[in-house]
């Protein structure tokens, strides 16, 4: 038995408002994800398209046209310019309003002129294109979660097959001028590949969001919030206390008089000078070193396959790099600079060893004089 149009768009109405409600609900819970609302708006405004259409009864002049035409491809620039949201969020509304606003007038004017086959099949051939643009959006950004973005994209691909074939019917059938809505096979995949793709672009993109909000907690929750390293919980569940780093190099890293600067210059200053310290740490490492703040004016800086003569250079080249800053301290025109102390590992010994070895020589270079990185003598192996 094949599924007449008025069931399937009313098929189609339910399963966009259950979609929509799931994505309002997304983004009530995580209002900067913008994409979200664009979609569900994009939904909305698609529900309402085919409500119109669905309870046309039997009218088919200009306005039940041209209404939910026109809403049905802004529905779909709003979901264009969620999917843009979701690839990057600082991209801007430019292409959607665009793209738009040569829909719009691309559709409006065989309508007006009384052509509504044409503007049919115009209709076809603009949601095609726009599906395939929401395909380019997801498949740009398919490093973030290769199988279920490359999924995304092959079910908006399928949508917009079915747009084409819709339209191809359209062209073959030859009629500029048409009474009632098309009615052939091309029309019923069309709204079955429609039901199909919703749900399934919905139930991913939901995914993806629950996904992104996960990592988002865990960085929050391994991050330090105000220098943006990584915070002491995290470094030591990456390298638990008691486990054995035979050959693993550290430096601790401590700011000098950083006192004079909260007493001098106030807290706010001494959080810039921080952040700026931070932002030195990740300059002059490697993509593979792992720096953390361990509290207060603290920092670690944990250098993974290196010997420590190559860890020295680089710990070296951040002191130099941060003196070079010229922070001024408040107090004698002084201006802020780090201690250090390197250590390497050896034998048996923990994580917790190394690192005291390397506060032990932090402490070192603070006697001799501040600006300075020592290194920690060799660990004797029995």
């Amino acid at each position: 038995m094949i599924i007449d149009n008025a069931s399937l768009l009313i098929a189609i109405t339910f399963s966009s408002v259950a979609l929509m409600g799931a994505l309002i609900i997304g983004w009530y819970n995580a209002r900067g994800e913008k994409y979200l609302a664009l979609g569900a708006a994009g939904i909305g405004l698609i529900v309402v398209s085919m409500a119109i259409l669905g309870l046309r009864n039997g009218a088919y002049d200009f306005t039940i046209q041209f209404v939910p035409y026109f809403l049905l491809i802004s529905g779909m620039s709003f979901i264009y310019a969620g999917a843009r949201q979701f690839r990057n969020a600082a991209s801007t509304f430019r292409s959607p309003i665009i793209t738009w606003a040569v829909s719009v007038v691309s559709l409006s004017i065989p309508l007006i002129a009384g052509y509504s086959g044409t503007g049919t099949l115009i209709l076809n051939w603009i949601a095609a294109a726009y599906m395939l643009l929401c395909a380019w959006e997801y498949w740009r950004g398919r490093h973030e979660a290769p199988v279920a973005l490359v999924a995304n994209t092959i079910l908006y691909v399928l949508v917009s097959t079915s747009f084409v074939a819709a339209a191809i019917m359209l062209i073959i059938d030859g009629r500029a001028i048409i009474d009632a809505p098309p009615d052939n096979w091309a029309e019923h995949f069309n709204l079955i590949m429609s039901i199909v793709g919703l749900t399934g672009i919905g139930a991913i993109t939901l995914t993806l969001h629950h996904a992104r909000a996960a990592r988002r907690h865990r960085h929050e929750a391994n991050t330090d919030s105000l220098t943006g390293v990584l915070n002491r919980r995290a470094l030591f569940t990456h390298f638990p206390e008691d486990e054995i780093v035979p050959e693993l190099v550290v430096a601790m890293f401590d700011l000098d008089h950083f006192k004079q600067i909260n007493d001098r210059r106030g807290h706010a200053a001494g959080d810039k000078v921080l952040q700026s310290f931070a932002q030195t740490l990740r300059a002059e490492t490697r993509g593979a070193d792992i720096p953390a703040r361990l509290g207060g004016e603290e920092f670690c800086v944990v250098f993974p396959g290196l010997d420590r003569e190559a860890a020295l250079v680089i710990a070296e080249r951040i002191r130099a790099a941060f003196a070079a800053k010229a922070i001024p301290t408040g107090h004698d025109n002084g201006i802020a600079t780090v201690s250090a102390g390197l250590a390497s590992g050896g034998g048996e010994e923990t994580f917790s060893s190394l690192l005291s070895r390397a506060d032990a020589a932090l402490y070192k270079a603070k006697r001799s004089g501040r600006n300075q990185v020592q290194l920690a003598a060799l660990r004797l192996v029995a």
